[in-house]
């Protein structure tokens, strides 16, 4: 249980559903009202799909890359971290300003990298590769996460209507704080599995 609370709060932070709500509502700014909701449906069974190839062919990556694990975990936190300070510290290019497709949105930009991103999957490899055994907590907290993901983006206007856009985004900075944590954790474990290899 333990395994699987660590991870579903990994996988929301690095989702970040709070953080996606002014990007979703920006890419279908120009869509009918109507089929909004459809299409952020579609996005995100899409994005699940995806998560779900990543996580069950994680190994796969490793064997074909010659990857280690304590490398991969050091990886993750670095890019835990480079996450994190985006949440703190948002810069022009990660705004409402970021460019869209003019048409109605197709993979691209929602399901990935929004809510599929590469962070996430690189992620998701990184967990199973430390905790193989520990596959089938990884698969719940995916889809737990997802489905809190999915009902933040689908009342997502309701949502900036309700709390307003200002406290969303001090929401999303305190779990930027959070996930800072995290990565400083997952980069001194992987660190430190490192050098224990290299002694042995």
């Amino acid at each position: 249980m333990e395994l699987f609370i660590s991870a579903a709060a990994i996988f929301i932070l690095i989702m970040d559903p709070l953080g996606n709500i002014p990007l979703f509502l920006t890419a279908l700014r120009h869509t009918v009202a109507r089929r909004r909701r459809r299409i952020v449906v579609r996005e995100l069974l899409i994005a699940l799909v995806v998560m779900l190839v990543f996580l069950f062919g994680g190994q796969t990556f490793m064997k074909i890359f010659d990857v280690s694990p304590p490398a991969l975990t050091v990886a993750g936190g670095v890019i835990l971290m480079l996450i994190a300070l985006r949440m703190i510290f948002p810069t022009p290019t990660y705004s409402l300003s970021e460019r869209v497709p003019e048409d109605e949105p197709f993979i691209v930009p929602l399901a990935v990298p929004y809510v599929a991103g590469p962070s996430l999957l690189a992620m998701e490899i990184v967990l199973v590769s430390r905790n193989p055994e520990g596959i089938a907590w990884y698969l719940l907290a995916l889809i737990v996460s997802w489905l809190v993901t999915a009902i933040v983006l689908f009342f997502s206007q309701s949502l900036i209507k309700l709390f307003g856009e200002k406290t969303l985004t001090a929401i999303e900075r305190l779990m930027g704080m959070v996930l800072v944590i995290v990565a400083v954790q997952m980069t001194l474990n992987g660190i430190a599995d490192y050098f224990s290899l290299a002694t042995h």
